[in-house]
């Protein structure tokens, strides 16, 4: 889905460059400019609605352009359709003869970015269960496809599933949720022909090549296998609202029909999944809403038993769980609003039990952890930087790793082995395409495994990168990171494109995206 996403991102992000970049690259056209500006914009019909909730009313004058309940026959919704269709047609045309006369900047700023994505690419190989994963994909195709090797990266290459053949046909097609059973024989993974996020899941068999007959519609396309090698726990999807409200439970060999619901969330605020800890000791079927978190385990060993709460379900109390030998481990808002990390035995996992080990502060987020045998590794984020702090569990030392760049995202990749020295991270800024890395938790060295490639060459000494603060009128420091071209005078004369997001306790990381070259090359501070 590489090119396909890149054809649908660049279908919205070439207008709004355009916008930014027709002032400053062609202020001399007023022939053009007086044509494009006789087009009048379309206006939208005014029908005020007025609708009221929670007590109060309020008007929507645009009401009409959704299909609301009101409309009782199959003529009164085609014309409601045709009218909204016919809107939407008017404002596409306001916008082709608006920038009729920058068509050739569009495709020559089309080909640029796409130009600078390789055709041949390929993941960073992980390890798991004694065999190495990776994505690949081929010159010329769209879709990835998923292969594994056997013991070392020398090995013989096993094409576990090639997209390109798979979607064949299809105006879409979309694969999600791969998951291989602990015998490393049987595969299961969604599929969605729609766009709807609706997928079915299949089990193929790695030894023969061949599809079981387990054909399961409606899920999420995610799902996690118990350690028999035999069940295989699913989660569906309400198909009104599209929402993941149940999980179960089907035995291979069987027909879906006969699977077993074994979790439903009634309560509409709430989403629910399935998975299995690091150790693969235990599923979890978790459950969760904006504030407040719920899980239940059941040891992945016995997947015939009932799953029990890990704790009971408390508004407002957020966590996530994760288990190593005798003991599960807590991040938790319980009492700790930026997080604090608290373990409890496993037979004791119950709130009641749980016991500090990293205490909150006012002044950091603890926003993830990982385990490894020796070390424990924390995902925290201070004055909006994330960083890694590593913490030998033996001696009780902890340093912090270090970047070189004053503005940079990184995030915590594949570490799914617990008997390793080595982090995994992912690294990007500005200025850095997206890079993956190993550090070693002893020696402190950092080991770059593979960096995105810029096709056509890329020279980031060529771009400054920088991270500055502006102040709010109530007093808070903003963080800003900043990147334009080397040689360009700060002056306040030159083009510039501000980007922010900020909600739902989600902001805007400093990341490299290779599109934005063609702004940075033509003068713009981003």
């Amino acid at each position: 889905m590489r090119f396909h996403a890149f054809h649908r991102n660049i279908k919205n992000f070439l207008p709004s460059l355009i916008y930014l970049t027709i002032p400053f690259m062609f202020t001399a056209c007023d022939q053009e400019k007086s044509s494009s500006s006789e087009v009048a914009p379309p206006v939208a019909e005014k029908v005020p609605h007025e609708i009221v909730s929670h007590d109060q009313s309020r008007t929507d004058n645009y009401f009409w352009m959704r299909l609301s309940d009101g409309q009782k026959n199959a003529k009164e919704k085609d014309e409601q359709t045709q009218k909204v269709l016919d809107y939407l047609e008017a404002e596409n045309e306001y916008r082709l003869a608006k920038l009729a006369h920058t068509e050739d900047l569009q495709k020559e700023l089309y080909n640029e970015m796409k130009d600078r994505i390789p055709q041949d690419d390929a993941s960073v190989p992980y390890k798991k269960n004694g065999f190495w994963y990776y994505t690949r994909y081929e010159g010329g195709s769209e879709y990835p496809v998923y292969c594994r090797k056997e013991g070392d990266l020398d090995a013989d290459e096993e094409i576990l599933l090639n997209v390109n053949e798979l979607a064949d046909g299809y105006g879409y097609f979309q694969v999600s949720g791969i998951n291989v059973s602990e015998d490393n024989r049987l595969m299961a993974y969604g599929v969605d022909t729609v766009s709807r996020r609706q997928y079915t899941i299949y089990v193929k068999d790695l030894e023969t090549g061949k599809l079981t007959a387990t054909e399961i519609p409606l899920t999420t396309g995610g799902s996690t296998w118990a350690n028999d090698n035999e069940t295989l726990f699913y989660s569906k999807k309400d198909p009104g609202t599209l929402r993941a409200n149940q999980i179960y439970r089907h035995t291979l060999h069987t027909d879906n029909e006969q699977d077993e619901l074994i979790f439903e969330e009634e309560d509409e605020t709430f989403s629910t999944y399935i998975y299995k800890t690091k150790s693969r000791k235990y599923l979890v079927i978790g459950s969760s809403a904006t504030l407040t978190s719920h899980y239940k385990i059941l040891e992945a060993s016995k997947p015939n038993g009932d799953f029990k709460d890990f704790s009971e379900r408390t508004p407002g109390i957020e966590y996530s769980i994760d288990h190593y030998k005798d003991k599960f481990y807590v991040l938790t808002n319980w009492e700790a609003e930026n997080y604090r990390l608290m373990e409890t035995p496993e037979n004791m996992p119950g709130k009641d039990n749980w016991k500090e080990k990293i205490p909150h502060r006012e002044e950091v987020l603890l926003e993830s952890f990982d385990i490894f045998k020796e070390f424990l590794v924390l995902n925290e984020k201070s004055n909006a930087l994330s960083q890694f702090r590593v913490m030998n569990l033996k001696s009780g030392k902890e340093h912090y790793v270090d970047f070189d760049e004053s503005a940079y995202t990184i995030y915590p990749s594949m570490n799914l082995d617990f008997d390793t020295d080595k982090l995994r991270y992912g690294y990007s800024s500005l200025t850095t395409p997206n890079s993956t890395y190993t550090y070693n938790m002893k020696t402190r060295e950092h080991e770059l495994l593979k960096q995105d490639e810029v096709v056509g060459g890329y020279n980031p000494d060529y771009y400054i990168t920088e991270r500055v603060f502006a102040t709010a009128e109530d007093g808070v420091q903003i963080p800003m990171s900043i990147v334009y071209k080397k040689g360009i005078e700060k002056n306040g004369d030159n083009p510039t494109l501000i980007y922010a997001y900020g909600s739902y306790g989600y902001s805007t990381n400093p990341v490299f995206n290779s599109s934005r070259l063609s702004l940075l090359d033509r003068g713009f501070v981003y």
